[in-house]
């Protein structure tokens, strides 16, 4: 009998970081695979034969989602080794002028799905003394983001929790490293409008493999913080020492729409 390959559940694996994540995930794992849209997820699926991957579409914005994933894959038989909450989305624009709804929904997604997902899988990998947990943040949860209040706020809580579960985990056989990237070329960043601002601008945009296989490095590795790419490096030691009003005045500027050439 073949040994068990550990599993890895990905939510947002249709697209994005996410997508190429699974990808690498799956030279050594079994995937679950969720997101909203089947058809995409299944299409990965295929690709990613001989692992053996399970589908569950979920769309995280719905409060019941997150326990329905973990019952769904309690009755599939699966135990989850690597937990990668990668599911997250953003949107541009003053708050005054935003769907309040919609900003809920980003809270419920990137910060309360988050949370309870890995609520719901963590007790299990400390009785089993192993496990891995890889949450995706951002370069942006480390300052304020005006025109992208509450998508910047929700990053910061991702960034913050997942280091201070780094420290509670220290010596368990669990890890938790928090993947923090700054501008990258993906369907999320077209969909939040990000891709329209200055930041967005120049050699700094990454595209999302590499971003990934620094996540999956860090995962295996169980690092405490991942910051992709020198300039985001430099950036988030600079703001260490620049005064509070300064950043949020140039994170400002950066997240104004590009004006057309």
């Amino acid at each position: 009998m073949p040994e068990s390959r550990p599993v890895a559940l990905v939510t947002g694996a249709s697209a994005g970081i996410g997508r190429e994540i699974a990808r690498l995930l799956a030279a050594d794992h079994d995937l679950i695979l969720s997101a909203r849209r089947e058809a995409e997820l299944r299409s990965l699926a295929a690709e990613l034969a001989p692992a053996a991957c399970h589908v569950f579409p979920a769309d995280l914005a719905d409060p019941a989602a997150p326990r329905a994933l973990a019952r769904a894959a309690a009755a599939a038989g699966l135990t989850v080794d690597v937990l990668v909450n990668n599911a997250g989305f953003g949107d541009l624009g003053p708050f005054a002028e935003m769907d309040l709804a919609k900003a809920l929904r980003m809270v419920q997604v990137n910060v309360t799905a988050l949370t309870e997902l890995t609520g719901l899988f963590l007790p299990g990998m400390l009785a089993r003394g192993r496990g891995k947990i890889l949450n995706v943040g951002s370069v942006a949860g480390f300052q304020p983001g005006p025109y992208m209040a509450v998508y910047y706020a929700t990053k910061a809580y991702v960034n913050s929790f997942s280091e201070a579960l780094w420290s509670e985990l220290e010596g368990t056989g669990v890890t938790v490293t928090c993947l923090a990237p700054g501008p990258t070329r993906s369907e999320f960043a077209a969909a939040s409008g990000m891709d329209e601002t200055k930041a967005f601008r120049g050699r700094s945009v990454a595209d999302t493999r590499p971003v990934a296989e620094a996540g999956v490095r860090g995962l295996r590795r169980g690092t405490r913080m991942v910051v992709t790419g020198w300039r985001n490096k430099l950036l988030v030691f600079a703001e260490r020492f620049a005064p509070r009003g300064l950043v949020i005045r140039a994170v400002k500027r950066l997240q104004e729409r590009r004006r057309a050439d």
